[in-house]
Parts: structure tokens; sequence; C-alpha cells
């Protein structure tokens, strides 16, 4: 089974920021600041995970991460921003993983760019089998 790893290096209000990384493949990441696992407003705990293919009526084709403590439906898909909200930032995630090729800034807040074609490389570089994600803070 291929194996991906996403390697978390800036965390903070504005996102937790990442590098997902895979045989011919990696790219910028952005989650949800960590908040204790709560839904909707933090990022999963570091760990393994198995990501399948789910059909998201919002995002269509996608991995969706396996088996995460307290948590559903959490998906590998596009966006910017994952800030927290409670503290003033924008966020295009409800717990979930965003793709991007590059990281800037929109307005003042931290972001990944690029995010579409980015999720379109990596869907194209996995094909429709499963793959483990191992998830690191470093």
């Amino acid at each position: 089974m291929r194996q991906a790893y996403l390697l978390r290096y800036d965390p903070g209000d504005q996102g937790t920021f990442g590098r997902l990384v895979t045989a011919g493949f990696n790219c910028h990441t952005v989650e949800l600041p960590w908040r204790d696992n709560a839904k909707n407003v933090s990022c999963i705990p570091a760990g393994e995970y198995l990501c399948q293919l789910r059909k998201s009526p919002r995002f269509g084709w996608v991995f969706c991460l396996q088996d995460v403590k307290g948590r559903q439906f959490v998906l590998l898909h596009t966006g910017n921003l994952a800030g927290d909200t409670s503290k003033g930032w924008k966020t295009n995630s409800a717990g979930c993983l965003l793709l991007g090729r590059y990281r800037g800034r929109l307005g003042k807040q931290k972001a990944i760019m690029v995010s579409r074609p980015a999720l379109r490389d990596f869907m194209a570089t996995m094909g429709k089998d499963d793959f483990n994600l191992t998830i690191l803070e470093v």
C-alpha cells in the first residue's frame, strides 16, 4: 500500500502549516490550529490514518481519513485558509487538510495558494487506491 507523510512544521492561530510528501509528489498544506481535537475547530491528532476515496457533495472525488478519533469526514480538499475564527482569522476548513502549491498571504493572513491544481495533481498521483497517511509534528 502506498505511504504518504504530512510533516507539520508551523503551527499557530492562522493555521497549522505543513508539507505533504509521497513518491512523485509533494505540496504545502494548511489545517486548523490544534484545539484539543475539537470538532470543526481543530486539526486532527498526529498519527497514522488509512485514506480512502470518497465522493464529497462539495469537492467531488477526494480522499477521506478513516478512524479519526471523535471525527468523521476529514477530507483532503481545496482551500487557502485555516485560521482560528474565534480569534478573527478566516478559514476554508472544518477540520480537513487543505492542499496548495505555495505558501503566501491573503490579506494579513498566512495561506496556501494554487489549491485546485495541487489537489488535482495529488489525485492524479495517488490514483484510486487507498493509502496510509502518517502525520508527524516536526
